[in-house]
């Protein structure tokens, strides 16, 4: 039953991604593969830390059929915002395999459930207007393809909270990437508030930007909803070699990554007939300062070859159009240091 409704659901997508078992884990310590290789990548990442500067950035790289690897800051934990939405529909699939859940199964949203936050028109926009029962289908896809915020935390209300995340990943064997929090408690601390605390009324423009400071500082210590280069490395590429879902599960999570087309940051320097899977996540900017905006993903090549790549950047000072400058720049160098 449950491989019949992935069949019915994956009928909507036409991209299919390579599923082939990996050859080796990233390996976040000294860099190993072939030496020639090592060193393209190694390039293409020094080169975009730099770039970075004075924001900072964490990358990770695995080319999965040589098992070379580079990276920098691969072990530092840096905020995830909406790439945590990837595992958090890893672990519904998990559950849906295992029958505690269905695509199939309704959940009831309030307008309490509201949460702003979405690339494109989503179950927020969706629930404003009037609508108050979604499946998990449609959160699945909300939560990934669209990055919904009001989705991602009606799946964790209904999984049983963040912990459950953490807990799945770590049975999997994926450390260095935790989740904590979901989007409501991320809003809390930018805002500077606690738990359940509204916003100010009749704030002043000086109190409201003041408070702001205040959390975007709280939210870059915060050590909650953290992962490393490596860790999400790590994820993905146990996703991508099915050690953590079913081929089919797999799959279905691999096509609404795929689908996430907006914003484009490592896929605008991905090469053209080469298929990629990816979350990005972005926090909000405070006086020209933008604490994370990252992005994670898969380059499938039509002969198998599978590349691996997590670029983390925090507290940049950079444009928008700057942040996706450098990510395509280092993904330009990525995929021509595996196939030259």
């Amino acid at each position: 039953m449950l491989a019949h409704s992935f069949r019915l659901c994956a009928a909507v997508f036409t991209m299919v991604l390579v599923y082939q078992s990996p050859c080796m884990a990233y390996a976040a310590g000294p860099a190993t593969g072939p030496a020639s290789e090592i060193a393209r990548l190694q390039q293409a990442v020094d080169a975009a830390v730099q770039r970075a500067k004075p924001g900072i950035l964490g990358v990770a790289v695995l080319d999965v059929h040589t098992g070379a690897t580079a990276g920098a800051r691969a072990d530092q934990p840096f905020p995830m915002m909406s790439v945590f939405k990837a595992p958090v529909a890893a672990a519904v699939l998990d559950r849906i395999e295992h029958g505690s859940m269905s695509l199939a199964q309704k959940i009831t949203a309030t307008r309490m459930d509201l949460h702003d936050g979405s690339a494109v028109p989503s179950v927020g926009d969706e629930l404003k207007s009037g609508k108050t029962v979604f499946t998990v289908e449609r959160l699945l896809k909300g939560a990934v393809s669209e990055s919904d915020n009001t989705a991602v935390d009606l799946l964790l209300r209904v999984m049983g909270g963040p912990p459950v995340v953490t807990s799945f990943l770590h049975a999997h064997g994926v450390d260095g990437l935790r989740v904590d929090i979901g989007e409501a408690g991320i809003s809390e601390i930018f805002n500077d508030l606690k738990p359940g605390q509204t916003l100010p009324a009749d704030e002043s423009e000086q109190a409201f930007s003041q408070r702001r400071q205040r959390g975007y500082q709280a939210f870059l210590a915060d050590p909650r909803n953290r992962s490393t280069p490596a860790g999400a490395v790590k994820f993905l590429r146990k996703l991508q070699g099915g050690e953590v879902l079913s081929p089919e599960s797999t799959q279905y999570l691999l096509r609404l990554m795929a689908a996430q087309t907006l914003p484009n940051r490592l896929r605008a320097g991905v090469p053209h007939g080469v298929q990629f899977a990816d979350k990005a996540g972005t926090s909000a900017t405070q006086q020209g300062r933008t604490a994370a905006y990252n992005d994670i993903g898969i380059m499938s090549w039509p002969d198998g070859r599978v590349v691996i790549i997590a670029a983390f950047l925090s507290d940049s000072t950079a444009s928008d159009k700057e942040r996706g400058a450098l990510f395509a720049d280092l993904a330009r160098p990525v995929a021509a240091a595996v196939r030259p």
